[in-house]
């Protein structure tokens, strides 16, 4: 993984974390300012929607780049040996597979079944698959 890469990574994690950090913040905030309990709901439903939207833009992005690097990857079975195709159509497999999870947690975002830290692991198993692809590809 180039250094580049480690600190895009770390980048959005960081960014991840301060958002979730936020969220916690305001909601520990709401519940000890003296609001009526509707209030305090609707403040709360206020915060978890702007946190899922955050979340399926972020899935959203992964999913499409996922979709780039898979078929930017078809034109270039051609040159590889059988070694090497057998590999390519793992990491090929793996990101399709992430991709397909990826879809499945928008849906749970969408559906506010899920965590964050689910949402957090789909997102970095969907960097790490277009990280691999693309790595690949441009070594052939």
């Amino acid at each position: 993984m180039s250094h580049r890469h480690h600190k895009g990574n770390t980048a959005k994690a960081v960014a991840i974390g301060g958002a979730v950090a936020a969220v916690a913040g305001f909601v520990a905030g709401v519940l000890s300012a003296p609001k009526s309990g509707q209030q305090t709901r609707t403040d709360l439903k206020k915060a978890a929607d702007r946190k899922a939207n955050q979340a399926e833009k972020e899935l959203n992005r992964v999913h499409a780049e996922l979709t780039k690097a898979i078929d930017d990857s078809k034109g270039s079975t051609e040159k590889l040996t059988i070694k090497a195709k057998k590999e390519f159509d793992e990491l090929v497999l793996k990101a399709k597979d992430t991709k397909e999870k990826g879809r499945e947690m928008l849906s749970a975002v969408q559906e506010g079944k899920t965590t964050n830290k689910d949402v957090k692991k789909a997102i970095e198993d969907a960097n790490n698959a277009i990280e691999h692809l693309r790595e690949y590809i441009k070594k052939r």
